[in-house]
């Protein structure tokens, strides 16, 4: 049997690279070549041993692109030589969100580098029906984006699908809350403002071309109604996962208007929910994606309507991976997209 390179990560902050063998494809699987990988905020609490849900070892990689090395007998929906990203979530399409079109909030879901095994190997053999064929002209790196962009399109989709007129606020600047901001105004907003505290962050929002503001040298609130006027913004999408924001959100939201949580919670939040029954606020949570929301990001970056280079701040070879990790814990607000390249 042939052998591979993995990445595993035996303890928090300890990755090993192992010789391992190359599993067998399946009448519906596919082997796919590993091009890159994206780390995100949710490995890095895996490296840091503060992910409620992941054990050691583990194999990381959700954020990803491929190349398609080998098929199985019945696999129609792509072929040998296509550029691919995979959808990492494992369900078990019986429980009732699974039945009702909404695997993404599957009562036992697992996602491949947390609960499951993840792509940080040479290869990686996976079900057919998890890829997705990306056109020939996105690259690599952005191929790796097009994931945490269905993250965006799922949570812009959890307000409206046609966001055409519509106002919306962005608390948060990272990678999602930037993407999100893209993808509100991509799906036809009229109008965006996105609030972060750290510079870098707010510089590449405007390389993006999204307004922004900083809520400590100008009043959050006044802001909005500057920008989106007396009846300030239609929605509200919380990016960070922190009680601060989360109060923002309920204290500048309109009356009957919606908040979406997007940002993940490390605490239990302090939620004033007088204000968010007296006030009638839609407060709905968003988590990953489906498959149509992949389609979706990868129809808004084909069409050009996505900026991702500018969130790609680093990029290192495979045998760098812990490198990876390191310079998001040294560069922090500076360090947004970190790329890891398999081939190198």
């Amino acid at each position: 049997m042939s052998k591979m390179t993995q990445a595993i990560m035996t303890e928090p902050g300890n990755i090993v690279y192992q010789e391992v063998d190359i599993p067998e494809v399946q009448p519906d699987q596919i082997k796919v070549k590993m091009k890159r990988i994206g780390i995100c905020g949710s490995d890095i609490h895996v490296n840091h041993g503060k992910h409620p849900y992941t054990s050691y070892p583990v194999v990381q990689g959700h954020e990803v692109s491929a190349e398609v090395t080998e098929t199985g007998t019945e696999v129609t929906n792509c072929r040998v030589g296509d550029k691919v990203t995979i959808q990492p979530q494992v369900v078990c399409g019986k429980c009732y969100p699974c039945t009702h079109g909404m695997y993404n909030d599957c009562e036992t879901l697992k996602v491949m580098g947390f609960q499951t095994t993840g792509m940080a190997s040479e290869y990686f053999v996976v079900d057919a029906k998890k890829a997705l064929v990306l056109p020939e002209e996105i690259s690599w790196d952005h191929g790796a984006m097009i994931e945490p962009l269905a993250v965006a399109v799922h949570a812009v989709r959890r307000f409206s699908e046609n966001m055409h007129g519509k106002k919306a606020v962005v608390l948060g600047g990272g990678p999602i809350g930037n993407l999100v901001a893209q993808t509100a105004r991509a799906m036809g907003a009229e109008v965006v403002l996105l609030s972060e505290l750290s510079s870098y962050r707010l510089a590449t929002a405007q390389k993006c071309g999204i307004a922004t503001v900083n809520p400590s040298e100008k009043d959050l609130l006044e802001a909005i109604i500057e920008v989106c006027g007396e009846d300030r913004a239609d929605v509200i999408f919380e990016c960070i996962g922190i009680n601060p924001t989360m109060k923002q959100a309920i204290a500048y939201a309109r009356k009957g208007s919606h908040i979406i949580v997007v940002g993940v919670f490390g605490d239990i939040a302090a939620v004033d929910m007088a204000a968010v029954q007296d006030h009638e606020l839609a407060l709905l949570g968003s988590a990953m994606y489906r498959e149509e929301d992949y389609i979706k990001a990868i129809e808004l970056v084909s069409d050009g309507k996505i900026e991702f280079e500018s969130l790609i701040t680093h990029r290192f070879g495979f045998k760098e991976f812990k490198k990876g990790y390191d310079t998001i814990d040294q560069e922090k607000d500076k360090a947004m997209k970190v790329m890891i390249n398999m081939e190198e």
